[in-house]
C-alpha cells in the first residue's frame, strides 16, 4: 500500500526500527539544530513524498528515544498523548536488545498503563528524586520552543515530571511546528480546583480577555475530571493580542484555584519533528 495511506501502530513501529530507521548513541550535542535526518528508503512501497501523520510521530519518537537513552541512563521520564507511545515502543524494544536497566516515570494513567504493557520497569517520584531524560509530547510548540500541553488533560504532572528533569525532550509531528503559539493550537488547558472554576473562567476573562470554557465530557455526561480529581478550563486566547507568555503563565498560576496551566515556558531543552517526507527535524530551545 502506499505510503501515505495511514499504518497502524504495530507496522510503523516495526518498519521504523527493523528497516529504516539507522541507530543512533550518545548524546544529543552533536546533533545540530534544525538538522533534517531522512530515513533510508530500503522499500519500494516507502518511497513517496508523503508520510501518513501516525508514521510522523513514530519517527519522532524513536528519534528522541535513540539520541537520548544511553546505557548510562537510568531514570526516564514518560508523557502522555498518542505521540508518546511510538517513544515507549522503542524504549521496551532497545531494553530488550541491550539491556538497559531503566526505570519509568509515568506523567498519566494512560503512561502508566503503556509502561506496564511493555514490560518496562515502574519507577516513582518519591523513590526517583532525579530523572535523567523526559521525553513527551505537545499540542503546539513555537519558534522558541515554548509548548501548549493538556489537551488530554495531564498538564499537571506532565509539569512535575519535566521540571524535575535532567533533560526535557519534545517529540510531536510537523503539524505541531509552529513560528508562534495559536497557528495550531487555539486555547491553553488549565487545571482548576472544582469549586473554582466559575471565579477562575471570570478572572480570565476580566484579566486577560479572550474566553474560558470548562472542558466537558465526551463519553460521560459532565465535565472531564483530570487524574488529580480536578476540572479543566480552556482559556481561548484574543488572537490579535501580542503575548508574552512568560508574564500570561505567571499571571494565570498565581490566580487562586488554579492547579497549574498548559503553557510549558523555558522548559524544553530540544524537540523533535516528524516530517510528512520521512524525515526528522530537531530544534533546540533558543
Amino acid at each position: 500500500p502506499a505510503c501515505s495511506a495511514r499504518l497502524s501502530a504495530a507496522s510503523v513501529a516495526q518498519f521504523l526500527t527493523s528497516q529504516t530507521l539507522q541507530k543512533t548513541t550518545g548524546h544529543s550535542h552533536g546533533i545540530a539544530s534544525r538538522q533534517a535526518r531522512t530515513l533510508s528508503s530500503t522499500s519500494p512501497r516507502l518511497t513517496v513524498s508523503k508520510m501518513s501523520v501516525e508514521a510522523a510521530k513514530a519517527l519522532a519518537g524513536a528519534a528522541a528515544v535513540n539520541n537520548h537513552v544511553t546505557a548510562a541512563t537510568k531514570v526516564v521520564g514518560v508523557g502522555s498523548g498518542s505521540t508518546i507511545v511510538y517513544a515507549v515502543q522503542r524504549l521496551a524494544e532497545r531494553v530488550r536488545e541491550e539491556g538497559l536497566q531503566v526505570r519509568c516515570i509515568p506523567t498519566s494513567f494512560q503512561a502508566r498503563q503503556l509502561i506496564m504493557q511493555h514490560g518496562l520497569v515502574l519507577g516513582d517520584l518519591e523513590i526517583d528524586t532525579r530523572i535523567d531524560v523526559t521525553i513527551d509530547g505537545c499540542d503546539e510548540a513555537d519558534k522558541d520552543l515554548t509548548l501548549i500541553k493538556g489537551g488530554g488533560g495531564c498538564q499537571t504532572q506532565e509539569k512535575i515530571v519535566a521540571a524535575y528533569s535532567d533533560t526535557f525532550i519534545v517529540i510531536a509531528d510537523y503539524r505541531k511546528d509552529s513560528v508562534k503559539l495559536g497557528q495550531a493550537w487555539k486555547y491553553v488547558p488549565i487545571e482548576v480546583i472544582p469549586m473554582a472554576y466559575r471565579q477562575v473562567m471570570a478572572r480570565l476573562e476580566e484579566q486577560m480577555g479572550g474566553k474560558g470554557e470548562l472542558r466537558m465530557a465526551k463519553a460521560k455526561a459532565g465535565p472531564v475530571v483530570t487524574d488529580n480529581g480536578n476540572l479543566i478550563v480552556d482559556w481561548y486566547w484574543d488572537q490579535a493580542r501580542e503575548m508574552n507568555w512568560v508574564e500570561v503563565n505567571t499571571t494565570i498560576q498565581c490566580m487562586a484555584g488554579v492547579v497549574e496551566t498548559g503553557l510549558f515556558v523555558g522548559m524544553a531543552d530540544k524537540a523533535y519533528f516528524g516530517q510528512e517526507d520521512g524525515s526528522v527535524v530537531d530544534r533546540d530551545r533558543t
